[in-house]
């Protein structure tokens, strides 16, 4: 791709830059239209987007150096108008998968050599679809975004597998592996809170055990799924009697259940004294005297002492509040369940869960991956009819219906009892609002906040002290910009804010590289060097040797930064032809 790049400019000059054509109608649209307008290239980019946007979705305009067409049907006379003839990439990011599929055949009607990327919730049809173009790469935002608010929720590492040349590789912490089986440093901790993405290896002395390492999977489970189970674990060994009082409290008004208490308090009391003055001796005459008065099956007897008269008649009036008390906490109870039922709401409250709002195509990936971790999920979405209801249902995952911004949604989910809220939708101001309504429920509760604009996000993390906020598509549009300039992307891995690339990059007969030692394609901070291929074998060398000469066909894998895997590229690729001799060619 990149010498092409180059030999079109070179030929032609700037008006036959090659030409990228996104499409889709949410947030992702504008993220890969930024992500591709900032990529170095010199290319010319057009966005097709309908008439009218998701009121989340920035001006495109603000975006420099491309074109923004409105169309509401993405079809042949659509892609002709868009000037898709001749393009050399075509991203399909809409939302709706057969949208996206019937607009790739339109679109290879218009230009049969058109490279697509197109944007696949369900896995099956993407498998599918991949096999119906030549040049074609099937992407899932939901599943490159999901691992990372999975992780987010467990305070660990999701797993995040790939694997190449017969090895699997994982995101995992340096203290969940021996250090033998780490690949590569991912990230660097300086004890200040500081975070370095793709350091130099540390020293022994210096590594921390917080750190991310990518590291080779050798039949342990990663560091994880050993936190999942450990939550399982911790679940099954609480209290019962936890988990009644916590039962009685999600049934119960807080009003009557603090008067029902302070009269239980005035009746025990009460008939302590009672049992005392009277000189009742043992646990069941006592209990016995006291109940019995409670109900009112007390004689009046002048000949008591006047502490005994005293706690007989506050023992009496207490047993009439208490008996309606009761009722009314029986009937408020029965009342409740019914109500929640009706709602689709959960009846029966949960500990050590996980409340996930949004089941949309995030939502149900994340939904999907804690049900495999054995967690425990409760759900919420507005929509009844969301993408991932059905799953929800098939997996025994309580499912409620509501505002996840309103106060009592987020009481129903028994958030004051949760491990995690996982708020995931797709309307910003609702996941701040339930993540805030969540903490004055719980000061202490693990939030994990989806928020578009990666800058608001961020901010919104340090103000509010949410553990966690993350832009799924700032996560991955690099990956979705990578697909459209051909490089072999290999694998997605979300770290800390970023997504780093896993890649194979070769080197071209007369590019820079060639002739150069390894060791200089490996640049801290910006590219880090996980293997090297010889030409024409298929087996990688993991751990090649850094004085390497580099010869033309040599293949790099690598794991870089969206800026770092550019640069790498065009060290990798032949140089332009000179621009006179190209037109002097061109005129013979």
């Amino acid at each position: 791709m990149l010498s092409r790049l180059r030999e079109g400019l070179a030929q032609n000059g700037d008006d036959a830059r090659p030409h990228f054509v996104v499409c889709g109608s949410d947030a992702l649209v504008y993220t890969l239209a930024e992500e591709l307008a900032n990529s170095g290239h010199r290319i010319r980019l057009t966005v097709i987007a309908p008439t009218r946007l998701r009121s989340d979705v920035p001006d495109l305009g603000q975006v420099r150096n491309i074109k923004v067409m409105r169309a509401d049907r993405l079809d042949e006379r659509t892609f002709r108008a868009a000037g898709l003839s001749g393009a050399t990439a075509l991203a399909l990011v809409m939302p709706d998968d057969v949208v996206n599929l019937h607009a790739a055949l339109c679109a290879q009607a218009v230009e049969p050599d058109l490279r697509l990327v197109i944007r696949m919730f369900n896995s099956g049809l993407g498998y599918g679809v991949s096999g119906l173009f030549a040049d074609c790469a099937v992407l899932s935002d939901a599943a490159m975004a999901a691992p990372a608010f999975v992780a987010a929720a467990l305070g660990e590492v999701a797993p995040t597998y790939f694997r190449h040349a017969g090895r699997t590789l994982y995101l995992a912490r340096r203290a969940d592996v021996h250090e033998r089986h780490v690949v590569c440093a991912l990230t660097a901790t300086d004890g200040k809170g500081q975070v370095a993405v793709l350091p130099a290896e540390p020293s022994l002395a210096e590594a921390r055990p917080e750190d991310l390492v990518l590291a080779e999977a050798t039949g342990r489970p990663a560091g994880d799924a050993v936190a999942a189970q450990r939550l399982v674990r911790a679940r099954r060994r609480r209290w019962p009697f936890v988990a009644i009082g916590r039962a009685v409290r999600g049934a119960v008004s807080r009003k009557l259940g603090i008067a029902v208490l302070i009269t239980l308090a005035v009746t025990l009391i009460a008939g302590a004294a009672l049992a005392h003055s009277d000189h009742v001796h043992g646990f069941w005459r006592s209990l016995y005297v006291t109940l019995l008065t409670a109900v009112g099956s007390s004689d009046v007897e002048e000949n008591r002492g006047a502490v005994a008269q005293a706690a007989q008649l506050v023992l009496t009036i207490a047993g009439l509040a208490l008996l309606p008390l009761i009722t009314a906490a029986v009937v408020e109870s029965m009342v409740n369940a019914r109500l929640a039922l009706s709602n689709g709401r959960t009846h029966h409250p949960h500990t050590d869960h996980i409340v996930l709002v949004g089941l949309g195509n995030v939502g149900t990936r994340v939904l999907r991956q804690l049900k495999d971790f054995g967690l425990d999920v409760v759900a919420i979405d507005r929509n009844a009819d969301a993408r991932g209801a059905k799953i929800a249902q098939r997996l025994g995952v309580p499912f409620i219906v509501g505002d996840a911004g309103l106060e009592e949604t987020l009481r129903a989910a028994s958030v004051q009892t949760c491990k995690a809220l996982v708020v995931v939708s797709t309307d910003d101001v609702t996941n701040l609002q339930a993540a805030l309504n969540a903490r004055v429920l719980r000061e202490d509760l693990r939030v994990v906040l989806r928020l578009f604009d990666d800058d608001f996000a961020r901010r919104v993390q340090g103000a509010f002290a949410i553990n966690t906020s993350r832009s799924v598509s700032r996560l991955v549009a690099p990956a979705f910009a990578a697909a459209m300039l051909e490089r072999d992307v290999k694998a997605t891995l979300p770290v800390d804010r970023h997504a780093l690339l896993v890649a194979e990059v070769t080197v071209a007969a007369g590019a820079p590289l060639a002739g150069r030692a390894l060791r200089l394609a490996d640049r801290p901070l910006s590219v880090r060097v996980l293997g090297l291929s010889r030409p024409g074998s298929q087996g990688v060398n993991w751990r090649p040797d850094p004085a390497h000469q580099l010869v033309a066909g040599d293949r790099l894998l690598v794991v870089a930064r969206r800026a770092g895997l550019r640069a790498l590229a065009e060290q990798a690729a032949p140089p332009p032809p000179p621009l006179e001799q190209t037109r002097l060619d061109a005129a013979h």
